[in-house]
């Protein structure tokens, strides 16, 4: 129970079902804005930007309060810290990291379980926007209902182990019908502000964290034209990422776009948005939900806002595949999730090692 309105209106749901109910809420540590201290119930009225603040807990709690469940904070502030570290060791390394993945991964689907094991719990319950359901005759992950809200993108490294265990009772409903429930039964968060940003940087400058944890990776450098001429210089490679356009401070007389970013020469390179067009990447640390074949169709999802695009996956190793997009794909980025699908199930997925950009004569570099 993160004290928004899902996981109360999951929490309550459940208990609807005759669920016996135990509500938790993580303790992550981060500095993510929480509300005054005379906040009401449901918070500030703010966006709100990150989640897990001391005034979620207290909408927790209260909501837990109101259902009769019993409530519980746990302290991961020393796992949660980790999470950052590796935050900053992906953007020093010139990627573009996903921590809300790595979180439910080691967190909620991790860490969690663990504790649903040492206290004799069935089930694991929270409130994405996701589905499980059968697919040749066992528990697969799916894409919600609500389309607009689908969570599934972040939960590809759920073990599939664990896919038995794991309750979505918001998959099968929209938003506004979420909202209406909580209303309908007094929630003082029912008109909560979802959470929008990564909750350690709510104010989305993912620089200033990483110059926090790893200031030797801001080195001045060049910037760099798609034939390798000077443009102009850079004060850090982490403060850039593919497809960035603003905030660039240099002009060439036509709108560029990040498309490389080289720790290795510290460059940062500069092009026309022709020039992010991929076709083919390669992922490692992949998760399967079933062993797949060495090659198969599917949709891949290379962020969470992109609408999945079909392909062709080649499984090199067990944990490494090669994709290869129908038609190429903008931004492929290094670091980013990719997330393969069978129409609404999940497949799996893994993280994006290196993107091959197309040349001006269509092939792949």
């Amino acid at each position: 129970m993160s004290g928004g309105v899902d996981s109360s209106v999951a929490a309550s749901l459940l208990s609807d079902q005759g669920y016996d109910v135990v509500g938790l809420f993580m303790r992550l540590g981060a500095d993510t804005g929480a509300a005054p201290a005379e906040a009401p119930p449901g918070g500030s009225r703010r966006p709100h930007q990150g989640c897990c603040s001391a005034a979620d807990a207290a909408d927790a709690r209260y909501v837990a309060g109101q259902l009769g469940v019993p409530f519980y904070a746990l302290n991961f502030r020393e796992d949660f810290q980790k999470l950052i570290d590796a935050f900053a060791d992906e953007y020093a390394r010139g990627r573009t990291p996903n921590p809300c993945v790595t979180c439910n991964d080691h967190l909620k689907f991790g860490r969690l379980i663990e504790y649903a094991d040492a206290i004799g719990a069935s089930h694991v319950a929270t409130g994405h926007y996701a589905r499980i359901v059968e697919h040749n005759g066992r528990p697969a992950l799916a894409r919600a209902r609500d389309a607009s809200k689908d969570q599934s993108y972040f939960l590809f490294g759920i073990r599939a182990a664990a896919l038995d265990r794991i309750l979505f009772p918001l998959g099968e409903l929209h938003k506004d019908e979420v909202r209406a429930i909580a209303r309908q039964r007094g929630f003082p968060n029912h008109d909560k502000p979802d959470s929008v940003e990564i909750c350690f940087a709510p104010d989305r400058d993912y620089a200033r964290v990483v110059r926090e944890r790893r200031p030797e990776a801001f080195v001045g450098g060049d910037v760099v034209d798609p034939s390798g001429r000077v443009v102009g210089r850079h004060d850090g490679v982490p403060n850039f990422t593919i497809g960035q356009r603003r905030g660039l401070g240099i002009a060439l007389g036509a709108p560029a776009y990040v498309t490389r970013l080289n720790v290795l020469n510290n460059t940062v390179t500069l092009g026309p948005r022709e020039a992010l067009r991929s076709r083919r990447f390669l992922a490692d640390r992949a998760n399967f939900h079933r062993p797949p074949p060495r090659q198969f169709r599917a949709s891949a999802r290379i962020r969470h806002q992109h609408r999945s695009a079909p392909a062709e996956v080649v499984l090199l190793e067990p944990a490494v595949f090669e994709t290869t997009f129908v038609e190429p794909q903008s931004a492929v980025t290094p670091g980013q999730a990719a997330v393969l699908y069978d129409g609404d199930v999940v497949l799996g997925g893994g993280w994006i090692r290196e993107a091959h950009p197309v040349t001006e004569d269509g092939s792949d570099t």
